[in-house]
């Protein structure tokens, strides 16, 4: 294995793990960085050489782990470091322009504990730039998303009260598998104990989460991406099948996850899914596509594709 980060660079990133889990072994700890076990145990050293007390013990439960009660020095930014936090704030919190917000109050006190010369373009950065708002965007509250990360980390079963879009809520006992952001959308992937399958849910939209004291085993190799993109494709309100003359294999560079799966049917192939906005389907999804294809079904998606169609020719009437 090989790595193109300083020594110094991959110490720091050491003690950051360290922190975040202590009781890490060198083999953890290189599996992280991308380094050899060797090269891992150079880095601890590096960091005991600069008065980091780090402990180490041996046994099933042994691993390295930084001294009971040590107080740390501040994380230091880089220029480069601190200029793209504040990018990537504003980016996804348009509103922590300001310092009314939770957001907006953090980025504040962090942009404070930057060294001068750093904080002053980082704030300069943040004054002069304008984000508008994203929109499909969502913010969780950040208790409760805190509460599903612990729980995903702990394998721990958690009962949730949950709120639909149509305003309806229920409470659901889960197994959380992982927390994804897609889309400036935050998801909970868990298995759901009273349907018995895999389900997808807004964490914007979970009103409590309680941990119970019940563990569980997430599935082998889980993929939460790639899980969560196939599963946002099933289970909604309207039905939708689209047929296509094309190959599939030309098809499928165009169909994303969430549109449905494709199915081979003749010389052509067949587009299976559902939605629960039938208007945002075709025109942000099926308009898209450059192929030959033909509504077959559910009748909302016919009804929102007629539309959409009888619209646009009525733009180029004399």
């Amino acid at each position: 294995m090989t790595s193109t980060a300083s020594p110094t660079a991959r110490a720091l990133q050491t003690l950051e793990i360290l922190q975040l889990r202590p009781q890490t072994t060198a083999d953890e700890i290189a599996e992280r960085l991308g380094v050899s076990g060797r090269a891992a145990r150079r880095y601890i050293e590096i960091l005991r050489e600069a008065g980091v007390p780090i402990e180490s013990s041996r046994g099933r439960y042994g691993g390295y782990r930084i001294d009971r009660g040590t107080r740390l020095p501040p994380v230091v930014f880089t220029e480069t470091e601190a200029l793209g936090l504040v990018m990537a704030v504003l980016e996804s919190h348009p509103e922590a322009v300001g310092n009314d917000e939770l957001i907006g109050s953090a980025l504040t006190s962090v942009i404070r504990a930057l060294p001068q010369n750093v904080g002053r373009q980082a704030a300069a950065l943040r004054e002069y730039a304008a984000a508008a708002p994203g929109h499909h965007v969502t913010h969780p509250d950040p208790a409760i998303t805190s509460a599903l990360i612990a729980a995903v980390a702990s394998h721990r079963r958690i009962q949730l009260q949950y709120r639909s879009e149509a305003g309806n809520e229920w409470q659901e006992l889960a197994d959380p598998w992982a927390a994804v952001v897609r889309h400036g959308r935050w998801y909970l992937l868990c298995h759901s104990h009273h349907s018995g399958a895999t389900r997808t849910y807004r964490i914007d939209r979970i009103r409590a989460a309680t941990p119970t004291a019940d563990v569980f085993e997430p599935p082998e190799d889980l993929d939460p991406v790639a899980l969560l993109e196939e599963h946002l494709g099933r289970g909604w309100e309207f039905p939708t099948r689209v047929t296509f003359e094309a190959p599939l294999c030309e098809v499928e560079r165009w169909v994303r996850p969430p549109m449905g799966c494709l199915e081979r049917c003749g010389d052509g192939c067949t587009l299976v899914g559902s939605t629960n906005n039938p208007a945002m389907y075709v025109s942000e999804w099926l308009a898209s596509i450059p192929l030959r294809f033909r509504v077959d079904g559910g009748p909302e998606l016919r009804a929102a594709m007629a539309a959409l169609t009888s619209r646009l020719a009525a733009s180029i009437e004399a």
